[in-house]
């Protein structure tokens, strides 16, 4: 594909910063010094992740002697990623001098985080800690490839003022579908209709950032994980319901992936081999029953009538049967794909978001039915808890992955 006329301004640009301002090549330098030791990016993770922390605490969470930990530090206390609070009293038997909690400097670096849909870019800026510091919306006038790049060029340069252009220097992009985050290659988004789009490099050639791709759902699992609801939490799964049915997975405080990107899709499990066809290709999907699409197809069939999705919700409400057993069927799909995870991996916690929330009231004693239901022995304890997230935390997902490959390299 062309590289546009912006993209080589842009790279124009960076490589004019990168000759002629010495501060800007020494932010480049960091990256190596980090991938060169992993003490040091153990340190600012656990820093980033969980808030600020003496060197003593630092040692006994990461395993390291104290003067490591004090070596490690250093360079990134010069680097201005890591500054030292006020200095606390120690009390009880054998306290030394007051300990200096080590904390992150949060604006030292910023993301750019987008979470693409079918007909809408929305992009954040995010500091170091992941704290949403700038948001913004741009429409989609098509799926094509070309037209993606040119927006999230033109989102990504508007979020870019002056505040934070000159710290500015990876993006991440989350996608639904089968994403390979080590290539960031997209093999099959269905919204989009893309297949093999080689989205990491484009987007690096459209914007002159680093690019982090990751399937959407899991990048929201990433920021739940290091940030949100499972911050701490050694197993969790993160299950979206909406126009796709998504799982994101948590097992000894690392995601997991499979050998080849997907593990965790569970709206492609099968729970009626006689059901409808999916978009996989396959019958009986959950996400084939139960995404918003499905839904609203069955009960334009049920009533004869060309509603939307929340005119469907309306009419559920209202006690029409035929549209309540639709959404009781979506429901119990739901909960069985629930289920399966918890008797598979037998999480901590389950969280259920999504922009299907909308709608959860009229799916939730189906899915919990069939949650208890199908869920074995103990796994039948696992606690479900309802957490709404925009759009806007969708992308914050997205910056959340760029920061752990800035942190954590592939």
């Amino acid at each position: 594909m062309p590289v546009s006329v912006g993209a080589i301004i842009r790279e124009n640009q960076y490589l004019t910063k990168l000759i002629i301002d010495p501060s800007f090549r020494d932010v480049i330098d960091d990256d190596a010094a980090l991938a060169a030791s992993p003490a040091a990016a153990a340190i600012l993770t656990a820093l980033v992740t969980a808030g600020p922390q003496s060197r003593v605490s630092l040692a006994r969470r990461l395993g390291f002697s104290s003067a490591a930990v004090t070596k490690a530090a250093r360079p990134l206390i010069d680097a201005g990623y890591l500054t030292e609070m006020d200095a606390t009293e120690r009390s009880g038997p054998g306290a030394g001098r007051p300990a200096s909690p080590l904390t992150v400097h949060p604006d030292r670096e910023f993301f750019v985080g987008v979470k693409l849909t079918a007909d809408e870019l929305i992009g954040v800026v995010c500091d170091l800690t992941a704290q949403v510091r700038a948001v913004a919306h741009r429409p989609l006038r098509s799926a094509a490839v070309i037209d993606v790049l040119d927006e999230i060029a033109t989102l990504v340069d508007g979020l870019l003022d002056e505040r934070f252009r000159d710290r500015t220097r990876r993006l991440g992009l989350a996608v639904s579908g089968d994403v390979d985050r080590a290539s960031g290659l997209v093999r099959y988004s269905p919204f989009l209709q893309w297949h093999n789009v080689e989205l990491a490099r484009l987007a690096a050639n459209a914007t002159g950032l680093t690019v982090t791709v990751e399937n959407d759902v899991k990048a929201l699992t990433t920021a739940e994980h290091w940030f949100g609801e499972g911050a701490g939490a050694e197993s969790f799964a993160l299950v979206t319901v909406g126009s796709g049915i998504g799982c994101g997975l948590v097992v000894n405080g690392r995601p997991v992936t499979g050998a080849h990107g997907v593990a965790g899709e569970i709206g492609h499990l099968s729970v009626d081999a006689s059901g409808p066809e999916c978009h996989c290709g396959a019958r009986g999907c959950v996400e084939a029953i139960a995404g918003t699409e499905p839904i609203v197809a069955a009960v334009r069939a049920v009533t004869g009538r060309e509603v939307t999705a929340e005119e469907s919700y309306a009419l559920a409400r209202q006690g029409d049967a035929g549209v309540a057993a639709v959404f009781a069927r979506a429901g119990e799909a739901i909960g069985l794909a629930i289920a399966a995870v918890a008797n598979l991996v037998g999480p901590a916690r389950i969280v259920v978001s999504g922009e299907g929330l909308a709608a959860y009231d009229l799916f939730e004693p189906h899915i919990r039915a069939a949650f208890e239901r199908q869920a074995f022995g103990a796994a039948a304890d696992c606690p479900l808890s309802i957490r709404p997230l925009p759009f806007e935390e969708w992308a914050r997902g997205a910056a959340a992955a760029s920061i752990q490959n800035r942190l954590i390299p592939l």
